[in-house]
This record gives structure tokens, C-alpha cells and sequence, in this order.
């Protein structure tokens, strides 16, 4: 008896069909593996520049107090400006700490001269099991560097005139208007109450 030729075009469609099906379904894992990849890297490069600006950030901090320690003598204002001042110790402890809140490991931490930091990082976790064979052991590594931009000028009364210059003069009876930005800080040696802070004496900031 002969089979009617609809259920014969079918069971030949039928493996066709499971081949698409399947080939569909490779694709979608597939993709998945590159979100999985492209969310791992981006997780590393959001550790890294939280690494590289808390680092800054705590220089930054350490430059503000020594600028706070000395404010009444102007003659070591511009020093530590750019960024040279007794007494300051490493800031990449606050790299791990970032690092580590973000689930990842410093690999490297390196001061970019007095006003900058560069942290390498890799993530703890690894883009886990996928279609794409070794996937399951790959960690994401990313780089970022933070810089410390001073933003305050300031003119120095007697500068080349032989008057207030070198260190151990004596303090200002008057100091120099300090300007930062577009504000202007008029400093007055008797009351000190009222100073920048830190974030309005520098700025930190990702390099470009």
C-alpha cells in the first residue's frame, strides 16, 4: 500500500527540524557564555578602577592634612600641591580593600609618580562552565589608573624678592588668598575654623 506523500515529506522534514532545533540551541549557549565572559570582565574593570581611585583618594587625604598641618606656612603650600609631604605612607592598602569588596584580588599596585596610582586586578570568580571548552578555570583580569589633580593656586608674597622662601621661615603673619577653582579661600592665621576639605583642595579622577 502506498503511503501518501505528505507523512513522507514529514519524516524526512523531522530530522532537519531537530538539527535546526539543536543548532538554535548551541547558538543560544554560546551566547550566553559571551554575556557570562563580557559580565566577568566588566566586574574586573568596575574592582580595578574602585582600586585605583581609593588609593588616590587616600593620598589625597594624606596630602590635604599635611597641607592643613602646615597652612601657616606657605612657603611649603606649593610642595605639597604636588604631592611631596613628610610623613606619608603607601595607599595601596585601600586598593585590596576595594578590590576585595568588589570580589576581586589585587595583582599589582603602583604609585604613577607623587599624584597618581595604576592597580591591576583578576577576579575571584571565574565565567563558570559553558559550550566554550576551559571557560569553567578563566578569571577576568582589568588595569585602571587614578590621578590626583590639585586644584588650588595661590600667590606668594616675596617670591624672588629674597622674603619667604625655603623652609623653617617663620609663620605668615598674613596668608596668601588660596583659589580653588572658583572659589576663593581667604585665610585668616588667627581663625583657621573654617578650611577646605580635602576633595576641595584636589580632585581624583580615573585617567583618561
Amino acid at each position: 500500500m502506498r503511503q501518501p506523500r505528505g507523512s513522507g515529506d514529514a519524516g524526512q522534514a523531522f530530522p532537519i527540524y531537530i538539527t535546526v532545533v539543536a543548532g538554535l540551541l548551541f547558538l543560544a549557549f554560546a551566547y550566553l557564555a559571551v554575556g557570562q565572559a563580557a559580565a566577568n570582565r566588566n566586574g574586573a574593570q568596575t574592582a580595578a578602577d574602585a582600586a585605583a581611585l581609593a588609593a588616590a583618594q587616600d593620598t589625597r587625604d594624606q596630602l590635604a592634612g599635611a597641607w592643613a598641618a602646615h597652612v601657616l606656612d606657605p612657603t611649603r603650600w606649593q610642595a605639597i600641591f604636588d604631592g611631596f609631604a613628610e610623613g606619608l605612607t603607601p595607599s595601596c592598602w585601600r586598593a585590596y580593600e576595594l578590590a576585595a569588596q568588589n570580589d576581586a584580588g589585587v595583582e599589582s599596585c603602583d604609585p604613577d609618580g607623587p599624584l597618581g596610582y595604576t592597580v591591576a586586578v583578576r577576579t575571584n570568580k571565574a565565567v563558570g562552565n559553558s559550550v566554550v571548552p576551559g571557560t569553567e578555570s578563566v578569571s577576568s583580569r582589568a588595569t585602571a589608573s587614578a590621578v590626583i589633580e590639585p586644584l588650588c593656586t595661590f600667590d606668594l608674597p616675596g617670591v624672588g624678592e629674597g622674603e619667604g622662601e625655603g623652609e623653617g621661615e617663620a609663620e605668615a603673619e598674613v596668608l596668601p588668598q588660596l583659589t580653588c577653582e572658583d572659589r576663593d579661600w581667604p585665610l585668616d592665621p588667627d581663625d583657621l575654623s573654617d578650611l577646605p576639605e580635602p576633595q576641595d583642595l584636589f580632585d581624583v579622577h580615573l585617567a583618561d
